[in-house]
């Protein structure tokens, strides 16, 4: 059983887990304190004396405006319907707030800056959101020029950007294992962002759709899904959504 509690508890578990283990539960042993950081805000520490907590609702709706703000500044949802985009700012939001907090080893104090948290770029939630969407339109415009990925692509030589990428997805396994092992979250939330920077060189140097040579076109789509898979597969372990279009 894993107590996921704050830094400022750290004595009241171990105590708690001491007298457990001396009143002979067996269980007592499995016992964890996954003890994490507080979350400070620009306006300084939270405290319910001084009536400064934050609720979790008002945070969430908060990230969401912000998230809607951005969105509509870059311009980047027109052709959405007003759910579409609300759904989308949502999840965005969530996602920011979310990666932000994962990102950094559980037992560091965070400064959670809400702006920073939905920037575009950068170690960021929504950049990652955005990898995915974008590879997701890579993968329709194939399916609309009908580029066979289910077939077998046998390539004699590999670019090095996708040697790159090819070794980044197989530190994969390896490292939801350290999480495991190391009750740590942010092992998985930076692994990703790695894995996305490295596809974003790939994606600028490397031609995907409009490569002339047919093995190569299909084995690079076939990349970008391996890649796009992995991105949900670790979001989803986070407990972040992707969107299909961004």
């Amino acid at each position: 059983m894993v107590y996921t509690v704050g830094n400022e508890q750290d004595y009241h578990f171990k105590v708690l887990f001491l007298i457990l283990k001396k009143l002979g539960f067996s269980w007592a042993e499995k016992l964890y304190h996954l003890s994490y950081g507080m979350v400070d805000l620009p306006s300084g520490k939270m405290k319910s004396r001084e009536g400064t907590v934050v609720d979790a609702d008002d945070l969430m709706a908060d990230m969401t405006k912000t998230a809607r703000d951005i969105s509509e500044e870059l311009g980047k949802l027109e052709g959405y319907s007003a759910s579409e985009r609300e759904e989308l700012y949502k999840m965005i939001g969530l996602g920011a707030l979310k990666y932000y907090i994962l990102k950094v080893d559980p037992k560091k104090r965070i400064l959670f800056d809400p702006e920073e948290s939905v920037d575009f770029q950068g170690n960021t939630g929504p950049f990652i959101q955005y990898t995915y969407a974008r590879i997701q339109s890579i993968l329709r415009k194939a399916e609309e020029t009908n580029v066979n990925i289910s077939s077998a692509a046998q390539v004699s030589e590999l670019h090095l950007k996708e040697k790159e990428l090819l070794k980044q997805i197989q530190l994969f396994p390896e490292t939801i294992q350290l999480a495991a092992e190391n009750y740590s979250p942010a092992l998985i939330a930076n692994y990703t962002y790695d894995l996305v920077k490295e596809f974003n060189s790939f994606y600028q140097q490397v031609s995907i759709l409009g490569e002339a040579e047919e093995r190569k076109k299909v084995f690079r789509v076939q990349l970008s899904k391996k890649i796009g898979d992995t991105i949900k597969t670790a979001f989803r372990m986070l407990g972040i959504e992707v969107p299909e279009r961004m």
